[in-house]
């Protein structure tokens, strides 16, 4: 097994800003955890970042302006600030992988297992999850890394990863036990 982390969308206008989801405060620690242990095992840690561009992309017309290429909004947040060794994926969509060069990323890294964390279970981790799915990579979510706008979301969320793309639920201290 071959793994990498990928988070979504840990980003300034979605923790504390436009869009923001309180309960994704719950999630910050949990993902530093992981991102360092993942750091240390020299295992890839690729962020997947909306940037949307002003008056053009199409999810501006259902949320507003967010996460605007160049703004504040668009940086992940600074408790998980990314090194130089991380790779970052913008994307225009919710999922990571639509139209963006995040297949071949993976690809040249041989990874066959992903550990999707960030924000939401019911928007862009769940895009993001089905087409990791569709590419047939085995999939790993930590459910105390992720997080939606409600609980019921955050639920419904995670139960569709697991019915559908047959995503392990587990926690981010099982991750790291497994790593050692």
């Amino acid at each position: 097994m071959k793994c990498a982390i990928i988070v979504v969308d840990m980003l300034n206008d979605f923790v504390t800003g436009k869009l923001t989801c309180e309960r994704a405060l719950g999630t910050i620690k949990p993902n530093q955890k992981l991102i360092m242990a993942a750091r240390k095992k020299q295992i890839p840690v690729i962020f997947a970042n909306d940037a949307h561009i002003k008056g053009l992309d199409n999810e501006l017309k259902l949320w507003g302006d967010h996460a605007i290429v160049g703004t504040r909004g668009a940086q992940v947040i600074n408790e998980l600030k990314p090194t130089s060794k991380d790779y970052i994926v913008p994307k225009r969509r919710y999922s990571g992988f639509f139209q963006t060069d995040l297949q071949l990323l993976l690809t040249e890294l041989q990874i066959d297992t992903l550990i999707i964390t960030g924000l939401h279970t019911h928007m862009c981790v769940r895009h993001t999850t089905a087409d990791a799915y569709n590419w047939g990579y085995k999939i790993i979510i930590p459910k105390d890394a992720t997080d939606s706008f409600t609980k019921e979301d955050y639920e419904y969320g995670l139960n569709y990863l697991k019915t559908c793309y047959g995503a392990e639920i587990t926690t981010v201290e099982n991750i790291i036990k497994n790593w050692k």
